[in-house]
């Protein structure tokens, strides 16, 4: 979809749609609103008269101009009460307008910029928000349809500036955007896809297309390179599965230094089965999308090396099938990770903390001064959080803080959870260093506290997206399947550590 900037007057504009907003309790309109009112003949000021429009959030009215304007609809979407506005709101209700307008057939959108200037959002902020929410809202997954869609497709989205002034700052709220957004979406695509259709192999080859379209540094270590850094752990899950193993380095140099600012680690689980720990046969075709956190890092360090902040950041993605072959990792079995540290296999079920472990014992090995890995990892941080915070551990509060705080920009909740050391008890082995599984209790805890022994004393923040890394319906800028969470908020770190040095 084509996302531009334009100045002109909206009752001149010939389009499928033109949205205004409308906020609860206002008593009159104004500007636009009462511009496109008039030439509709009060339409609007009557339909809020009678009730009809209320400027409840995500209320949306369509209109029919009737000939009486270039534009075929005046669409009102409600923001709710003005001294409540956030960004986040805008980028629903934009992603619910711009989905009802594509059912309608409408190929063709203008918009207000929505929210500027009201509850200190700014003309680049709206711009982001407009852009987001509609390339976001829009998306589908539809790879493997052979059935033409139902809709047409929404082409182009124009974004109205009052003045000259204003089109600089729209336009880099709309770069901004769409470069976050499209990042998102590489994310939701790469986990939707099918395990047959994204082997670790297939991971490998779009990392290869990521260096190449945005300049990234990309290596990519075998089963022998792995063997000779010692990762153990790592292939000891892979050796189950006739897919083999990839490790994923893609690097962004945006500094002189050869110092590595941020590791961004994920988990890359492309098929879980859970191993001879076999999982129960409902929801397994879900597990597909276990290597959410290895889609995530790749998608983040795509916009960043676009954004160009001056900063060096490396993503690190372990990619793995977790299958029960004949040469499978058995319970019981001990193996032997990168940094020497012997692990006894409780479940091989808890098999992404294991190829953690080898992805960030290599994070400390590149000398990383901050690491923060994403996973899909326990169904305990869904009891503990549901399918609305992504659980965040850490041995730093400073880099805590900075993530929930890069979080909270992009509306990605965050909730951090304790890290007391009375938790670790729970990983004590009697035949090994530390066992890859606790009691039932405090499941998600105490697989942070596994991966911190891994961490050692670099700054590090671990994010549980099990519960955030799929939705199971659409909602807002949400489509149903996987939401590209935290993509953006990894990218506003990313940027956040590069301003403040």
């Amino acid at each position: 979809m084509e996302i531009r900037v334009i100045t002109t007057n909206v009752t001149k504009i010939e389009t499928g749609a033109i949205i205004l907003n409308f906020f609860e309790g206002a008593k009159s309109l104004d500007g636009d609103e009462a511009i496109l009112d008039k030439a509709l003949d009060g339409a609007i000021s009557q339909l809020i008269s009678q009730g009809e429009i209320k400027g409840k959030l995500n209320e949306i009215t369509i209109i029919h101009s009737l000939g009486k304007l270039p534009a075929a609809r005046v669409v009102i979407a409600g923001l709710a009460k003005k001294q409540e506005l956030t960004v986040d709101k805008i980028r629903g209700v934009v992603a619910e307008a711009c989905r009802l307008l594509r059912k309608k057939g409408v190929d063709d959108v203008v918009t207000v910029a929505q929210g500027a200037g009201v509850a200190d959002i700014t003309m680049k902020d709206a711009a982001q928000a407009i852009t987001e929410g509609a390339l976001l809202g829009l998306y589908s997954f539809r790879r493997h349809i052979t059935k033409k869609d139902e809709y047409g497709e929404i082409k182009r989205l124009s974004i109205v500036a009052k003045n000259e002034v204003d089109i600089l700052p729209l336009e880099q709220g709309r770069d901004e955007g769409k470069v976050l957004a499209e990042a998102t979406k590489l994310a939701r695509d790469m986990a939707n896809e099918p395990a047959n259709y994204m082997t670790p192999a297939d991971m490998a080859r779009v990392a290869e297309k990521l260096a190449q379209d945005h300049s990234l540094k990309l290596s990519v270590f075998e089963r022998d390179k792995m063997q000779e850094l010692g990762m153990g752990a790592l292939l000891g899950v892979a050796q189950g599965s006739a897919q083999l193993p990839k490790f994923i380095i893609l690097s962004y140099k945006g500094t002189a230094s050869d110092e590595i600012d941020l590791a961004l680690v994920g988990k890359g689980i492309t098929f879980d089965s859970g191993g001879i720990s076999l999982k129960p046969g409902r929801k397994m075709e879900e597990m597909k999308s276990d290597m959410a956190g290895g889609a995530t890092v790749m998608a983040a360090i795509s916009a960043i090396a676009q954004l160009k902040p001056k900063i060096n950041v490396t993503a690190i993605a372990p990619m793995v099938e977790n299958l029960p072959g004949g040469h499978a990792l058995k319970p019981g079995d001990i193996v032997t990770a990168m940094t020497g540290k012997t692990i006894e296999i409780i479940s091989t079920d808890a098999e992404g903390r294991l190829i953690l472990a080898d992805a960030m014992g290599y994070a400390n090995k590149i000398k990383a001064k901050r690491i923060v890995d994403v996973a899909t990892l326990t169904g305990a941080c869904i009891v503990a959080l549901g399918d609305v915070c992504t659980g965040a551990f850490t041995n730093n509060q400073e880099l805590v803080q900075k993530v929930v705080d890069a979080g909270a920009k992009a509306s990605e909740l965050i909730w951090q959870m304790p890290m007391y050391d009375k938790y670790k008890e729970q990983n004590k082995s009697d035949v090994a260093d530390i066992k890859n599984v606790g009691s039932k209790n405090a499941g998600a805890i105490t697989a942070a506290q596994f991966l911190a022994e891994f961490a050692g004393d670099t700054p590090w923040v671990h994010l549980d997206i099990a519960g955030t890394s799929m939705s199971d319906k659409e909602y807002n800028y949400l489509a149903k399947g996987a939401t590209g969470v935290p993509v953006r908020t990894l990218v506003n770190l990313a940027l956040a550590i590069a301003q403040q040095k």
